[in-house]
C-alpha cells in the first residue's frame, strides 16, 4: 500500500473543489526540526509529522466528513489524498463536521506532537512513529490499529503523562526567569565541582535551545582549563527512548571539555555539538563519535585527528555528577579527541 503524503501546495485557500486538498495547520517545532502539517479535503483530514526537507515520519488520519467506506479507498491513498478510514474504525461512520480550532504541543524533545481540536485531545504523532514500519500515530476517532491511525483511547495509559508533562514543561520555559534560574543552578553546581567561573559565551544564535558555554580556568589541583555547556539539559534529547531502556537516565546531558590550550578555540567544539540533537532529531551518549563538519587544519585538537568521541567517565577528570532537572539526572559528556 503507498504511504499517504502531504500534497502541499493544492486548494490552499477557499473551498475545497473536488480531489483539491487544503492546508488547515502547520506548526513548527520550537527547535525548528519538525512541522506538523494538518490537511484536509471535503471527504476527510490528516496529519502530518515532517522534517524541513518534507520527508514524513508520522501521518494520522484525524476524521472523516461523509460516510466511512466499507475497506480502504486505495484510489484516495494511491491519489495522494487524505485517506478515508473504513466504517469499522472510526467512531463516526456517519463521518463527522470539519474539526474546530486546532492547537499543537510539542513533546519537549520536539520529534512528537499532540494535536487538541478545541481542548479535547484529537490525536498525538510520537517521536517513534514510522510510516514504513506500520506505526502512523494515534487518534481519537479510531478504532483497533490501521495504516491510517491507532485508537489513542488504547495508548492513554501510557501517552497521557507524556502530553502532561509536555504541557507542564513548556508553561515553566515559557515563564519569565525561568531560563535564568536554570542557568544559575547549573553554574553554581560547576562552580562546586570546577571552582569559579571565567568567561560564559552564548551558543544559542538566536536558535532554541538556548545554550550558554562556561569557562573554568585552572583551580586547585586542576592544570587545565574545563569549558562546559550550560543549557542542553534544560531539555530532554529526542529519540533516546528508541535506543534505551531506561531514557530517563541518558535523556539529559551537557558537553565538556579540558584544554591546555587557548579556550576560545576549545569552545568551538561545544558550538558546534551544543544544539545538534534537537536540530537533527538524534541523541547524544557515552561512546558515540561526531566527525568534524569543517576543513581538517581548523579542527581545535589538530588536523591529525577527524572529530570527537564522547566519553561519560574519562580518567583524571572531574566528578561533574550530582545535579539533577525535571527528577532525571544529568550526564556531563566529555569531548575527547578521535582519529
Amino acid at each position: 500500500m503507498a504511504i499517504f503524503r502531504p500534497a502541499l501546495g493544492s486548494g490552499l485557500s477557499g473551498d475545497t473543489g473536488e480531489g483539491l486538498t487544503e492546508v488547515v495547520l502547520t506548526a513548527g517545532n520550537p527547535y525548528g526540526s519538525r512541522t506538523l502539517v494538518v490537511e484536509r479535503d471535503e471527504e476527510s483530514s490528516v496529519a502530518y509529522l515532517c522534517s524541513p526537507d518534507g520527508t514524513v515520519h508520522g501521518a494520522v488520519w484525524l476524521a472523516n466528513h461523509r460516510s466511512a467506506p466499507a475497506v480502504i479507498d486505495l484510489g484516495r491513498v494511491n491519489a495522494g489524498r487524505p485517506p478515508l478510514m473504513p466504517r469499522a474504525n472510526t467512531g463516526h461512520p456517519a463521518g463527522r463536521r470539519p474539526l474546530g480550532q486546532l492547537t499543537p504541543l510539542w513533546f519537549e524533545e520536539g520529534d512528537g506532537v499532540a494535536l487538541y481540536e478545541n481542548d479535547d485531545l484529537l490525536a498525538v504523532i510520537p517521536g517513534w512513529a514510522d510510516m514504513s514500519r506500520g506505526m502512523p500515530g494515534y487518534a481519537r476517532d479510531a478504532i483497533g490499529e490501521t495504516p491510517f491511525a491507532w485508537a489513542l483511547d488504547e495508548a492513554l495509559e501510557g501517552l497521557a503523562p507524556r502530553v502532561e508533562k509536555a504541557r507542564s514543561y513548556w508553561q515553566w520555559r515559557h515563564a519569565e526567569g525561568s531560563w535564568a534560574s536554570f542557568q544559575q543552578f547549573v553554574m553554581g553546581h560547576l562552580d562546586g565541582a570546577l571552582g569559579p567561573a571565567g568567561r560564559y559565551w552564548d551558543a544559542s544564535g538566536e536558535r532554541m535551545p538556548t545554550v550558554g558555554i562556561t569557562e573554568r580556568p585552572p583551580h586547585g589541583d586542576r592544570e587545565v582549563t574545563v569549558l562546559s555547556t550550560v543549557g542542553m539539559s534544560c531539555q530532554r534529547m529526542p529519540t533516546v527512548e528508541q535506543w534505551i531502556d531506561r531514557p530517563d537516565a541518558y535523556a539529559r546531558i551537557e558537553l565538556a571539555v579540558a584544554t591546555h590550550d587557548d579556550p576560545r578555540e576549545a569552545a568551538l567544539l561545544l558550538v558546534w555539538l551544543a544544539q545538534y540533537p534537537w536540530h537533527s532529531v538524534t541523541w547524544l551518549g557515552h561512546g558515540h563519535t561526531a566527525k568534524w563538519y569543517h576543513e581538517p587544519e581548523t579542527f581545535p585538537f589538530g588536523p591529525e585527528f577527524s572529530g570527537v568521541m564522547l566519553d561519560a567517565e574519562p580518567p583524571d577528570m572531574p566528578d561533574m555528577s550530582g545535579f539533577a532537572f525535571g527528577g532525571e539526572a544529568v550526564r556531563w559528556l566529555w569531548l575527547q579527541p578521535w582519529r
